[in-house]
C-alpha cells in the first residue's frame, strides 16, 4: 500500500515511536510518505530524526500563499466537496471565534494535503494524535481524499474530548488505534457502542536499538534518571521536593533529568532554592545513544507523572534492564507492577519518597532481576515491528476505496488547477 503518515510536529525528540512505527511499516513492504503540519524544530540532534526531517513534507513549510492557492484551486474544481469540508470544519470547531479561526486554518491545510495526496496516489492516511492531525485528515477526506485512521495516545485527547470533537473524529475514521487498554476505554466512553468494533489496541513499540541492546546488570550506582518533557503533567516539581527530603535524611544520590520544555527555567530555579544543584542536574535533549548510556549508569528510572498515555521512556528504561518508579495513571499499570518497579499513587510525595528510598537500599541483584522482568515484558508487548504489523492489518481490513463523488456538473472531481 501507499500510505501517508500525518503528525502535528514531526520529527520530534518525543515522537521517536512514530519513526519506529513508520520504519516497521516500510520494512513490511509498504510505501510511506511523511507529512507534518508544522516544520520540525531546528535543534534535532539524533541522526535518525535528522534523516526523517529530510523525508518529511511540512504543510506550513511553504507559507500561506501555497495554502491559499491550493484552497482556491480546490474550491473552483470541487465546489460541493469544498463546501462539505468547510461545513465539517465548522462542526468540528465548536463554540468560540478562536476555535473557528483555528479550524479555518485546518481547512486550508487539508485542501493542500488533498491535492498532494492525489498527486502521489496516497491510498490511506494515518494520523498520530486525535488533536489537529486527526481533524486535518478528516477534512482532507471531506474534500474527497483518501480514507483515514488515527492513533490516540492521551492525555491531551482525554483532557478535552468535547472541544476536540473526539466522537466526530471517531465516527469519520475507518478505525482508531489506542496505545493502551485504558486509552481504548476512553475512546469507547466518547463514542457510541456501534463504533466500538473499530477501536483497536495497537501499542507503541521499540526497535532493535533497544530490544537487542544487552541488558547490563545494574551497577552499584546512586543515580536516578528521569526522561521527560518539562511540562506540568510530568510531576517534576514533586520529584524535586522529594529529592530535598531525601537529601535532608542524609541519603546520597544523584538525579539526572533528560529533556526540555516550558518549565525548565522554573525547575532550575526551584533546584537552586532548595540547594540541590550538586545532586540534581539537567542533561537537556539527548540522542537515543546518549539516553541508552544514561540508563546503563542508572540505578533506577523515575517518572512521577500526573497525567499520561503510556510513556515510551518507561519501555526504553525497562528494555535496558532498569527498574522504574512511576505512577499508577492511565495505561502505565498495563506495563509496570511490583515485579519490575514501584507503581505509586500520583501526587503522593510520601509514596515517591518511599519508592526512591527502597530503590537506594535494594541490592543490585534485586534491581537487576526486576529490570529483567521488565525487559522481557517490553520485548513481548512493545516490539515495533510486531505492533506495526497489527496496524497494517487494521488498515488492510477496511475498504480503502475513495468516497463516491457527488454527481454534479459543477463538481466534476477534476483538479484542473494543478499548475498552481
Amino acid at each position: 500500500m501507499r500510505l501517508a503518515y500525518l503528525c502535528n510536529l514531526y520529527p520530534a525528540v518525543s515522537h521517536s515511536f512514530v519513526r519506529r512505527e513508520i520504519e516497521a511499516v516500510e520494512r513490511a513492504g509498504h510505501e510511506v510518505h511523511r507529512f507534518s503540519l508544522r516544520p520540525a524544530r531546528s535543534d534535532l540532534k539524533d541522526e535518525d530524526d535528522i534523516r526523517e526531517d529530510r523525508l518529511t513534507e511540512a504543510v506550513l513549510g511553504g507559507g500561506a500563499a501555497r495554502l491559499f492557492g491550493s484552497a482556491i484551486v480546490v474550491s473552483i474544481s470541487r465546489p460541493i466537496r469544498s463546501l462539505r469540508a468547510l461545513k465539517a470544519a465548522w462542526r468540528l470547531s465548536g463554540p468560540g471565534l478562536a476555535a473557528k479561526a483555528r479550524h479555518a486554518i485546518y481547512w486550508l491545510e487539508a485542501a493542500w494535503l488533498f491535492r498532494r495526496f492525489n498527486e502521489i496516489g496516497i491510498e490511506h492516511v494515518h494520523a498520530h494524535f486525535g488533536t489537529n492531525p486527526a481533524a486535518v485528515a478528516l477534512l482532507a477526506r471531506e474534500f474527497g481524499g483518501p480514507s483515514f485512521s488515527f492513533t490516540v495516545h492521551g492525555p491531551d485527547e482525554f483532557d478535552a474530548p468535547v472541544s476536540l470533537a473526539l466522537s466526530k473524529k471517531i465516527d469519520a475514521a475507518t478505525f482508531v488505534a489506542a496505545i493502551s487498554s485504558y486509552a481504548r476505554s476512553q475512546l469507547m466512553r466518547w463514542s457510541t457502542p456501534q463504533q466500538w468494533s473499530k477501536i483497536f489496541l495497537v501499542r507503541c513499540g521499540l526497535d532493535l536499538d533497544f530490544l537487542a541492546s544487552p541488558a547490563d546488570p545494574v551497577e552499584n550506582s546512586t543515580e536516578f534518571v528521569c526522561i521527560a518533557r518539562l511540562s506540568a503533567q510530568k510531576g517534576l516539581p514533586l520529584l524535586i521536593a522529594v529529592c530535598q527530603k531525601l537529601r535532608a535524611d542524609g541519603l546520597k544520590f544523584n538525579l539526572t533529568i533528560i529533556g526540555d520544555g516550558e518549565l525548565r527555567s522554573a525547575l532550575e530555579g526551584d533546584i537552586a532554592r532548595r540547594n540541590l544543584t550538586d545532586c540534581v542536574t539537567f542533561a537537556g535533549t539527548c540522542t537515543a545513544s546518549q539516553i541508552r548510556a544514561h540508563l546503563r549508569r542508572a540505578r533506577a528510572f523515575v517518572l512521577p507523572s500526573f497525567a499520561e498515555g503510556l510513556p515510551v521512556v518507561l519501555m526504553e528504561a525497562l528494555a535496558m534492564g532498569r527498574p522504574v518508579i512511576t505512577t499508577a495513571v492511565a495505561g502505565i499499570p498495563e506495563l509496570v507492577d511490583r515485579e519490575c518497579g514501584w507503581l505509586i499513587s500520583a501526587g503522593s510525595a510520601d509514596a515517591l519518597t518511599t519508592a526512591m528510598r527502597e530503590a537506594l537500599s535494594a541490592s543490585t541483584a534485586t534491581l537487576t532481576a526486576m529490570g529483567l522482568v521488565g525487559r522481557n515484558r517490553v520485548r513481548r508487548m512493545h516490539d515495533a515491528s510486531r505492533n506495526a504489523a497489527e496496524l497494517v492489518q487494521a488498515i488492510a481490513s477496511f475498504k480503502l476505496d475513495p468516497q463516491p463523488e457527488p454527481t454534479s456538473s459543477a463538481d466534476p472531481g477534476s483538479d484542473f488547477g494543478s499548475a498552481l
